[in-house]
C-alpha cells in the first residue's frame, strides 16, 4: 500500500516518510538541550523562493555549531525537492533541520561525542499572520522580556532557543495584541518570534543594525525598495522611536512582507496597513508571481514511486 504524503513529508537519516512518522529519540541532544538549527524556504506555486540563500544560511548556521551532516548542500536541494514532490503540495512550508543526537554508549553527553543528522520536513503553507491580521495591520506591543543577548548566543544562527519569543508571544496574549516586538539590554530593537522588524521614518525604510536574524525576506525587502527608489538604513532603532515611526512592518518567509497598525496601542496610518508597507508588500507578491528567485519543484522524481 502506498504511503500518505498528503499531510506532508520527511526525510530523516537518509529515508523519506510521511510527516507524521517522523521522530526524535528523547534521549537526543536536540530534545533534551535543544541543539538543534534550521532554516525555512517557502514554496509558493510550485517553486521554492530564494533556496540556494536559505541553504547558505543554514550551512552557516551548521558551520557555526560545529555540526556536520553526511548532506552536502546539493544532497539538501535534492532532498528538499523531493519531499515536496512526494507531499504533492504547491504551496509549502519546507524546513531543513540539523539535530545533534545521543552520545554512544561510555562517552559523556559533550556535543563533540554526538553526531548531528538531518532532518527536513514538507507542510502545508504556514502563515505568521491570519488574514484578518494582514487585513487590518498587525496589533503589536513591546514586552517587558528582552531579547537574549549576543554575547550568549548568536541570533544569526537560526536556533529552538524560544524562552523569551515563547514569554513574549504570552504578553503580546495578556495585552490584546498579536505579536511582540522585543528589544536588547541596551533599549534597541531586535526581533520578533519569527520575524524582522522594520519601521519606516520620514519616507526611509530602516533595519535594526543588531540582535536580529538576517532574514531572507529582509534582503529582499532591501532589493524591493532600490527598485521602487525608497531609501533605506541599517541602524539601531530605540523603543520611542519605533513606537513614534510613520509606519512599522515585519517580514518573515512564513507570512512574507506584514504590515502592522498598532504599537503599544499607538495607531498608525488609520489603523490600517500604511502606503509605503503596502506597496512593498503588494511589490513582492508580483515580483514572486513573476518568477523572482524562483526555483521551480520537479514533480515528476516522484513519478510511478510507492
Amino acid at each position: 500500500m502506498s504511503s500518505d504524503f498528503s499531510f506532508g513529508s520527511a526525510y530523516m537519516k537518509g529515508r523519506y516518510m510521511p510527516v507524521s512518522e517522523a521522530a526524535i529519540p528523547v534521549l537526543d541532544a536536540a530534545y533534551r538541550r535543544s541543539d538543534v538549527t534550521y532554516d525555512v524556504v517557502g514554496v509558493r506555486d510550485g517553486a521554492f523562493f530564494r533556496l540556494d540563500d536559505h541553504i547558505n544560511r543554514f550551512r552557516a548556521s551548521l558551520t557555526r555549531l560545529r555540526m556536520t551532516p553526511v548532506e552536502t548542500d546539493d544532497d539538501i536541494r535534492v532532498i528538499l525537492n523531493r519531499i515536496v514532490a512526494l507531499s504533492g503540495l504547491r504551496n509549502a512550508y519546507v524546513s531543513m533541520e540539523c539535530l545533534r543526537g545521543a552520545p554512544p554508549p561510555g562517552k559523556t553527553r559533550h556535543p563533540s561525542n554526538c553526531e548531528s543528522y538531518l532532518c527536513c520536513i514538507a507542510i502545508p503553507w504556514v502563515s505568521v499572520a491570519s488574514d484578518e491580521m494582514f487585513r487590518r495591520g498587525m496589533h503589536l506591543i513591546i514586552p517587558k522580556v528582552r531579547r537574549i543577548p549576543p554575547d550568549s548566543f548568536d541570533p544569526t544562527v537560526k536556533n529552538f532557543l524560544w524562552g523569551d519569543f515563547t514569554q513574549s508571544l504570552f504578553e503580546a496574549e495578556d495585552a490584546g495584541a498579536d505579536y511582540a516586538v522585543l528589544l536588547d539590554a541596551e533599549g534597541n530593537v531586535t526581533e520578533g518570534a519569527g520575524f524582522n522588524v522594520m519601521c519606516i521614518v520620514d519616507g526611509t525604510v530602516v533595519s535594526p543594525a543588531h540582535g536580529a536574524l538576517e532574514g531572507v525576506t529582509r534582503a529582499s525587502v532591501f532589493e524591493l525598495c532600490e527598485e521602487l527608489g525608497i531609501p533605506t538604513e541599517i541602524r539601531d532603532i530605540s523603543a520611542d522611536e519605533l513606537r513614534n515611526a510613520d509606519e512599522i512592518f515585519t517580514c518573515t518567509t512564513a507570512g512574507g512582507i506584514m504590515p502592522a497598525s498598532r504599537i503599544d496601542g499607538r495607531i498608525l496610518t488609520n489603523d490600517a496597513p500604511g502606503p509605503i508597507s503596502s506597496q512593498l508588500r503588494e511589490r513582492f507578491w508580483s515580483r514572486r508571481a513573476e518568477g523572482w528567485h524562483a526555483t521551480p519543484v520537479d514533480y515528476s522524481v516522484v513519478a510511478g514511486s510507492n
